[in-house]
């Protein structure tokens, strides 16, 4: 995450205003995602023509991967309202290609699991916003981490092994708890350090890129708690 020199302390208010901003827009984007993707899901002509066609599936996921880059990467060079457009596009391209947990799960289980992630991932921001401990040092071992778990599920793509798979969703969960109350942890830091008085463009993008990271965080877990508590349909 993108960190911005500091000249001198911001206020409280200020802080909450630039958190409450970013657990805003990480909320709209999972709303947005979650509608996307329960219409998707119900409609038989856009099932057709996203999961009929493998190419418009795998074009979906590289635009959703550009679209991560392009808002990680040049935040910084680009506008306020462009990185929310961006933000957007990715929440609603990101329902599109989840719709099919509401063809391979039951809604009960969907919710259930929902709740879980809810409390958990609220759980671990209430940890990463008040531990006095520094997680700097969690990074790397976090992102190690995900990388095995990338490099394991591509592997698993060929041997569809459903306990390689189980045991990918409970490393998965360990690593996106951790990289929550890091996330978390990371944008305090960003809210108390920006200089108290910042252009409010410059704190638009900094909130949006704090969702994003968020919303990454909640997503991931969602899904690797989806593969152990979920209720496959029949």
């Amino acid at each position: 995450m993108a960190q911005i020199s500091a000249t001198r302390p911001r206020t409280e208010v200020v802080v909450n205003d630039f958190i409450r901003s970013v657990y805003n827009w990480m909320a709209i984007g999972l709303a947005l995602t979650g509608f996307v993707a329960l219409y998707v899901s119900s409609s038989e002509t856009m099932l057709r023509l996203i999961f009929g066609n493998p190419l418009i599936f795998f074009v979906l996921i590289l635009a959703e991967l550009g679209l991560v880059f392009s808002i990680a990467g040049m935040v910084n060079r680009m506008s306020a309202g462009t990185a929310t457009s961006l933000f957007v596009l990715y929440s609603t391209l990101n329902g599109v290609t989840l719709s099919f947990i509401f063809l391979a799960y039951t809604r009960s289980s969907i919710v259930s699991t929902f709740f879980i992630c809810a409390g958990t991932f609220i759980g671990c921001s209430i940890y990463g916003w008040t531990t006095k401990k520094d997680l700097t040092s969690w990074g790397g071992f976090l992102m190690m981490g995900l990388i095995g778990i990338i490099i394991a599920s591509l592997v698993n793509m060929f041997i569809r092994s459903s306990g390689m798979s189980m045991i990918i969703s409970y490393i998965g969960v360990i690593v996106f708890v951790g990289l929550t109350a890091y996330d978390t942890q990371k944008l305090k830091n960003m809210a108390l350090t920006q200089p108290a008085d910042l252009d409010g463009a410059v704190i638009r993008k900094g909130a949006i890129l704090g969702a994003l990271s968020l919303y990454l965080d909640f997503i991931n877990l969602f899904l690797m708690l989806l593969r152990i508590f979920g209720t496959g349909r029949d």
